[in-house]
């Protein structure tokens, strides 16, 4: 059976308030009442022998009668709330503070206990018929010119020191159960404050368990609890992101391998039946050679693209002239130009800008940024490429006067097989991979690429390069 943690925190709690309250009504109890015996018999003790030295030497020097004996230790009586009786050697109680008035018959110690007046202290003495209830009592010798002539006794009630310390056992359980109710307070705010959250991480985490990633995790705190309700979340989002980015390149791909696949199918059968006159064959072989070619393509494009991702991309730093790159990788278009009679325009700062990268794969951004450049690009446009030098960085420009990207499309271009064109024209036929490969290399040179769009009127792509100080050897 599944045990949540705050019932596990209750019954902390309860045990924990259980114990403590047993502990101070037994032990702690018990403790303070041995504290107040010992006091007591301290106290008692001590009065006793001030009485001794104060009073006992003038009675037995005659100096002070017994009457006035007696009324003066009744005094000392009152004070401490205690009964006092002065005892003769022979165990008879000569005064009392508090004397039978029952009974006329005069009190012998040694008569009811033979040993009581050997002990100093008697935690719990019992006399019937002359105390009326148990007391704690103190023996106190009187020595006079070197001999025991007395004893003074000192009896103090047993339960008014336990309703003493009843009392204040009562007000130390008011104080804990005050506390308790504190405690239980601060259980509640502990309650709100961590396992609340924590059983909304927990069914938020057990609904993406299931699969549910559209589910909403909502928790709008500041603390580490909201931290990670928030990257919760955004790991949830991003995994249904990739959810539907599986899906959705499932289907891409699915069509973009079936599109030329049934098209080589197609013709290579009507090639073969003969449906297709001889003086075509080469016009249909070609068509074949161009759908395998695509297919090349797009399987060249996912190699290096899962490349990129498992073992990050490997770079060849080299030196070198980007105006120089820029120049070649513009004549291989020469021909897609002049069939859609665009003019390619090149402005450099600077006769020769070296860069820090790898010339290679710099060039493939070049070529996938101009081929994206023409194929939206309408018939009779430019396309403007230019460098800049700015401090340690070279920005490279490539921009066309052509459809443009929809604003809701931007953040989406660099997306695998994301394509702009719905329709995807004979004209703008791609694998929509350029643009994924292209952010992969420039990230991989730790450097960025922008993009600036405006639909209808055209596009901009901005990339940096770091800029070399030097010469090409």
């Amino acid at each position: 059976m599944k045990q949540h943690l705050w019932i596990k925190l209750l019954i902390c709690y309860i045990f924990s308030a259980v114990f403590m309250f047993i502990l101070l009504n037994t032990y702690a109890a018990n403790r303070y009442k041995d504290k107040l015996i010992e006091d007591k018999k301290s106290l008692l003790y001590n009065e006793a022998a001030s009485i001794s030295d104060e009073y006992m030497t003038s009675f037995y020097n005659e100096e002070l009668s017994l009457p006035n004996l007696t009324t003066q230790i009744k005094t000392i009586g009152t004070i401490l709330n205690a009964r006092i009786w002065i005892v003769n050697n022979s165990g008879f109680v000569i005064s009392d503070t508090k004397p039978n008035t029952e009974s006329d018959k005069p009190i012998n110690v040694l008569d009811i206990n033979p040993d009581f007046l050997d002990f100093t202290f008697h935690n719990h003495t019992v006399m019937k018929d002359v105390l009326s209830e148990p007391m704690l009592s103190v023996v106190y010798k009187v020595i006079y010119k070197y001999q025991i002539q007395g004893y003074i006794v000192m009896h103090s009630s047993i339960n008014g020191i336990q309703r003493e310390c009843t009392h204040v056992i009562d007000i130390i359980n008011i104080c804990f159960i005050l506390f308790l109710g504190f405690l239980f307070l601060l259980f509640s705010y502990i309650y709100y404050l961590t396992i609340i959250p924590l059983s909304k991480l927990n069914k938020a985490a057990s609904e993406y368990t299931k699969g549910n990633y559209s589910y909403v995790l909502k928790m709008k705190r500041q603390d580490e609890y909201g931290s990670l309700a928030n990257s919760i979340s955004y790991m949830a989002g991003e995994i249904n992101n990739l959810d539907d980015y599986q899906k959705k390149f499932v289907a891409n791909i699915s069509h973009d391998f079936r599109s030329p696949l049934t098209s080589i199918k197609g013709y290579a059968e009507a090639l073969q039946d003969g449906t297709i006159p001889y003086e075509m064959k080469d016009k249909y072989l070609g068509i074949i050679l161009f759908e395998t070619e695509r297919l090349n393509k797009l399987t060249t494009s996912l190699l290096a693209l899962n490349s990129f991702e498992n073992h990050g991309t490997i770079l060849e730093i080299v030196s070198f002239d980007i105006n120089h790159i820029i120049k070649k990788t513009a004549e291989s278009f020469e021909g897609a130009c002049t069939q859609k009679k665009i003019t390619l325009n090149l402005f450099f700062s600077s006769k020769e800008t070296l860069v820090d990268a790898d010339m290679g794969k710099i060039q493939q951004v070049l070529y996938n940024l101009l081929d994206n450049a023409i194929k939206f690009s309408h018939h009779n446009s430019t396309i403007k490429i230019s460098t800049v030098e700015k401090g340690d960085k070279v920005f490279i420009s490539v921009k066309d006067s052509g459809i443009g990207i929809p604003k809701e499309s931007i953040k989406k271009i660099w997306e695998r097989f994301y394509k702009t064109d719905a329709s995807r024209g004979k004209d703008k036929k791609g694998t929509g991979l350029g643009l994924s490969i292209t952010k992969e290399i420039i990230a991989a040179h730790n450097e960025n690429i922008n993009v600036i769009s405006t639909e209808g009127v055209g596009t901009e792509f901005i990339f940096t390069l770091p800029r070399t100080e030097g010469f090409l050897l």
